[in-house]
């Protein structure tokens, strides 16, 4: 293929996401899949013209590290087609977390919270919020308590081993960082919190990974 292969590993699904939806947001990336290993991390691969991949990983890198994510970055300047063989993934489902283990952008709509029509990209009001623990009971006090504190959906679960589980919400934005600020302060002695983050105005690829309503 002539175009750039962007890798970007980090530990979580949210630093994950977060990563894509500003790598997407920075130029003319497209994702190809997300790939869990066994160590509760993500690899995202994106393609693109080479400084455009370059930029992204940038992007991405950053805010990934600032959500603890510790990520490891790297481009292929046109990847050899034998080689392509070994980097995407086929659809795998691991039976000890009972899920898909490669994920691949679907791009129906996500319809916004309290709505029956789709969710359109430029609703500048459109926000998802997540909230990732190490440990179920933090996980399940903190969405319980995001729910009660503001009008907010649950889109789903995601679990990534190792007792990582991330739940992501909807909604308007003010609603849904209420509600992840209210969440994020029930973790503590309950579990570890590994990330919670708001992603206004999410991209295509983002709304593209999620579990539909």
């Amino acid at each position: 293929m002539n175009e750039a292969l962007g890798l970007l590993e980090t530990h979580g699904l949210t630093p994950t996401l977060a990563a894509l939806d500003r790598m997407e947001k920075s130029g003319r990336v497209r994702l190809v899949q997300c790939e869990l290993n066994d160590f509760l991390g993500v690899v995202t691969k994106i393609v693109g013209p080479t400084a455009a991949v370059q930029t992204a990983l940038g992007e991405g890198r950053e805010i990934a590290a600032q959500l603890g994510g510790r990520p490891v970055a790297q481009l292929i300047e046109r990847p050899d087609d034998r080689a392509w063989e070994g980097i995407q993934s086929p659809p795998t489902f691991n039976p000890l977390i009972q899920q898909d283990v490669v994920f691949f952008p679907n791009y129906e709509p996500l319809a916004a919270a309290g709505e029956d029509r789709s969710m359109k990209q430029e609703q500048s009001s459109f926000a998802l919020g997540f909230i990732e623990t190490q440990g179920f009971t933090a996980v399940y006090e903190a969405i319980d308590t995001a729910c009660k504190a503001a009008n907010v959906e649950v889109v789903g679960k995601e679990k990534l081993g190792g007792g990582y589980v991330a739940v992501i919400v909807k909604g308007d934005l003010s609603a849904v960082t209420a509600a992840i600020e209210a969440g994020r302060q029930k973790v503590e002695g309950l579990g570890k919190l590994i990330a919670a983050h708001v992603i206004a105005r999410p991209s295509a690829s983002v709304l593209s990974l999620l579990p539909k309503a």
